[in-house]
């Protein structure tokens, strides 16, 4: 019985060559891509986050506070940056391994298009799944988690008022400085001026004082003081001393919790089945096209794979060709994800066009695939341009 011969040590390399290219590939892909997105998150994040600033310096809060709020606003971010930080990534990846001749050693060694396709395709894939993930669960978690703590340090006079030596205006309207806190919670040296009715202001003195938590709400019980009114636009001035004087400062903590959630605060479920009473039609409308954004824009990472694929490997490798080439596709790009922001609101109006949310990124993928085949216009004139002589 005749014994089989072993495969030759060539063909057998030969055969573990694609993965190992591939996963090459993949790794000199995620490397920009986790990059870009950190450079792009952290501009995008320096912007937004001074509205959060303020309100911690103002309300007195600490910095791993602050530190928390900006943490529940990155998924918000990713959702936006992630695809457009993956198309560059991949477009600066990919050129620069065929500057460098690496996919042409790749393709000498048997390594096809469709090949190198494949670890593109699986980054888009992880990118994909990331956007899935803050679309439909992080992002609406950190939204809804974000607007509590924010409602909670609004309300949250002590804090705001519980900074020594300074001038705090926890509201709009009052300034309440405190000269020194005591150990026990005792407050010395207090000054409250009231200056929401500007024709009659009002300012508290005490000698001391307590900030009370109470289950009626935030109270600050002054001692020993007096009371300064002006009247008549500052030509009458009264001036009465007590012993004891109450100030509510809940009226100050701004407004109440909203009962219903906003928009980026809800998953899908809540989007499109919401349970609440009193939605009228154009609520769910909007909350409908809301629902099928979140599902689609993570469909964005393929077409701009595909269309960065396509940009470096067609065409020719003169320099002015591939810088042509790489802005065609930037445009390309670019002009999908725009169309893509601006049909949401056409959405809202009319649901039956939340179908295009779906459609575009299909076409920037079909387009793409198509010149990946051969049917590009430059392509397509080059054929005839040859077939006419004949």
């Amino acid at each position: 019985m005749g014994s089989v011969p072993p495969k030759a040590p060539g063909r057998l390399a030969g055969a573990l060559r694609p993965p190992r290219l591939s996963l090459y590939v993949l790794g000199q892909l995620l490397g920009p891509v986790a990059m870009l997105t950190f450079l792009l998150t952290s501009v995008v994040w320096l912007v937004n986050i001074m509205p959060l600033l303020n309100l911690v310096i103002n309300r007195g809060q600490s910095a791993p506070t602050f530190l928390y709020l900006i943490l529940l606003l990155l998924p918000t971010l990713l959702l936006i940056i992630l695809p457009i930080a993956f198309f560059f990534a991949v477009l600066f990846t990919l050129q620069r391994l065929s500057g460098e001749s690496e996919l042409v050693a790749m393709a000498s060694a048997g390594f096809s298009r469709r090949q190198l396709a494949m670890p593109v395709l699986a980054a888009a894939g992880i990118v994909m799944a990331v956007t899935y993930l803050c679309a439909l669960w992080l992002m609406p978690a950190g939204q809804r988690a974000l607007g509590d703590k924010v409602m909670d340090i609004r309300a949250d006079m002590a804090g705001a008022l519980l900074n020594e030596g300074d001038f705090n205006t926890p509201a709009q309207g009052l300034t309440v400085f405190i000269r020194e806190l005591g150990g026990n919670g005792d407050i010395k040296g207090i000054l409250v001026h009231d200056n929401r009715d500007k024709l009659r202001p009002i300012t508290y003195l005490a000698e001391k004082g307590i900030l009370a938590q109470t289950p009626a709400g935030t109270r600050l019980i002054m001692l020993d003081g007096t009371v300064e009114m002006s009247e008549q636009g500052g030509k009458q001035l009264s001036v009465l001393n007590y012993k004891s004087h109450t100030i509510n400062l809940d009226q100050f903590a701004g407004p109440a919790r909203a009962a219903s959630r906003k928009i980026q605060e809800r998953y899908l479920g809540e989007l499109l089945w919401p349970s609440e009473p009193g939605v009228n039609e154009r609520t769910r409308n909007q909350f409908f096209a809301e629902a099928h954004n979140r599902l689609s824009q993570p469909l964005y990472a393929i077409a701009f794979a595909l269309i960065a694929l396509a940009a470096v490997v067609r065409g020719r490798r003169q320099r002015g060709s591939i810088a042509l080439r790489l802005t065609m596709a930037s445009l390309a790009a670019a002009g999908l994800r725009i169309a893509g922001y601006g049909i949401p609101g056409l959405a809202q109006r009319h649901p039956a066009l939340v179908v295009l949310l779906y459609l575009l990124p299909l076409l920037g993928a079909a387009g793409a695939i198509a010149v990946l085949a051969g049917y590009s216009p430059s392509s397509i004139w080059a054929r005839r341009q040859i077939q006419a002589p004949a």
